[in-house]
């Protein structure tokens, strides 16, 4: 399912980026990453954006965390403490620890694609088997 990132070779300097353009580019590819696993799935254009919708908010992005979390070498830990931590404006309609949590997910997913594809689709891969 991941064949696309598998054939992406690293991009830029991920370091010279902040944490919020991280998570912004992250947001983007974890979309893409719903969109391409919904996409041959029978269902009308609006069921397929509902599906995805629910894969992309913060909640869900906040559970994806827990699941690869263990998976995590230092630095990815170190860099989703530090974009957690970078958080400081929240949505009134959710819990702010949720967005937070979801915030370092999306900058992990960003550094991953721009730094090392590779790993970014063996995640993925795990996320999909959940």
């Amino acid at each position: 399912m991941n064949y696309w990132l598998k054939n992406i070779s690293p991009q830029g300097k991920p370091e010279k980026i902040g944490l919020t353009k991280l998570a912004w580019l992250g947001d983007s590819v974890w979309e893409l990453h719903q969109r391409i696993r919904h996409v041959h799935i029978p269902l009308k254009s609006k069921e397929l954006h509902l599906s995805v919708v629910n894969e992309v908010k913060a909640q869900a992005q906040a559970d994806s965390l827990h699941e690869i979390q263990h998976l995590l070498n230092a630095f990815e830990l170190d860099l989703i403490r530090r974009a957690r931590n970078k958080t400081k404006r929240f949505p009134k309609s959710i819990d702010p620890s949720i967005y937070s949590q979801a915030t370092s997910f999306e900058t992990l997913i960003g550094w991953l694609f721009l730094k090392d594809p590779k790993r970014l689709a063996i995640i993925f891969d795990y996320l999909d088997l959940k």
